[in-house]
């Protein structure tokens, strides 16, 4: 996949998509049927399939000073939008240019004229340009006029819940991961790089790996069962463990930390790059009165942990990562 951070000079030979537009934060179910209706498009029509949104998300852009509420990480939404198939990815950086620029703008001079799109694939709710005044009405109008494709996809519904970022948000602010894995369609998954740590759990028998989640909504503060992916050097490759989000009350911490303890395992991984795949919530985070209570705990939560990943509906290939291709 070739990653775009800009829409001037596009080479020719990534000119003539069809192009999704979104911002796709979780890529969840309702986002795989917007990308998967434009990806059969683009096979029936021979051509590549272009997904364009915006670096950072505009709600940062306005407000960054805001909590982090995204559900993944600009990394973690490439690596998906390329494993699900996509050709071209347009990460346009958001600025005030962009910002004030009217919806007939983008889409004639932006979409059209310098990404060279050919068909227009967006959800039903759909919003751009300046103040979000166009909408998929708009885009309607524009198709007529300038002679160029059009789709607009339905809401996809789950029960009688609209799949929605928001509606995902507030699962994992709950801890509730195992409901969220089910509402993405992949198991919800953070990378980040180890950093070195104080090193206090190879004292107690229990080394993690300390993981910054910057970028990234943190999700309720405890302990969880996680598969991990060791993405780069000699230990590469899928693993599972125990880790535990939050401040470190027993060590009177105030920085949020992802610290995972990875079952019989004792390489060196630190600067490498790790995917934490959170499979389910054991327990809440809470302090204790010291070393040996806290280590007890640990090995209960490391048992709960096997225990969790042994159930066959938590296999990692029961919610295998998507592809277009399922859409065809």
């Amino acid at each position: 996949m070739k990653i775009f951070r800009h829409y001037s000079n596009i080479p020719d030979q990534n000119r003539g998509s069809v192009a999704v537009l979104g911002n796709f934060d979780g890529f969840h179910k309702g986002h795989q049927v917007v990308i998967g209706t434009a990806g059969r498009i683009a096979n029936e029509m021979k051509a590549s399939l272009s997904v364009v949104c915006f670096e950072p998300h505009p709600r940062l852009f306005f407000d960054p000073l805001q909590p982090e509420f995204r559900l993944t990480s600009f990394r973690t939404k490439a690596h998906l939008l390329e494993g699900f198939g996509v050709d071209q990815f347009f990460a346009l950086a958001f600025d005030a240019h962009l910002s004030q620029m009217e919806p007939q703008d983008f889409i004639l001079d932006i979409l059209l004229k310098k990404i060279g799109a050919i068909h227009i694939v967006v959800g039903y709710d759909y919003a751009f340009g300046a103040k979000r005044r166009g909408d998929v009405k708009l885009l309607g109008w524009l198709s007529k006029m300038e002679q160029f494709g059009l789709t607009i996809v339905d809401k996809v519904m789950e029960d009688d819940h609209i799949y929605s970022s928001t509606n995902i948000r507030d699962t994992i602010w709950k801890g509730d991961v195992r409901r969220t894995a089910s509402q993405l369609g992949h198991w919800w998954h953070v990378e980040g790089h180890v950093k070195k740590g104080n090193q206090r759990g190879r004292t107690i028998g229990f080394p993690t790996a300390n993981l910054s989640i910057e970028g990234y909504i943190k999700p309720k503060l405890g302990v969880y069962a996680v598969r991990v992916e060791i993405l780069s050097g000699a230990h590469k490759g899928s693993y599972e463990g125990v880790a535990n989000i939050g401040k470190r009350p027993t060590f009177e911490g105030t920085e949020i930390l992802l610290e995972v303890h990875i079952f019989n395992f004792d390489g060196d991984i630190y600067e490498q790059s790790v995917q934490t795949e959170f499979v389910d919530f054991i327990r809440a985070e809470r302090k204790f009165d010291g070393l040996e209570s806290l280590k007890a705990q640990i090995l209960l939560d490391s048992e709960t942990a096997k225990e969790i990943l042994k159930d066959p509906n938590n296999r990692s290939d029961v919610l295998p990562r998507p592809s277009y291709k399922t859409h065809l």
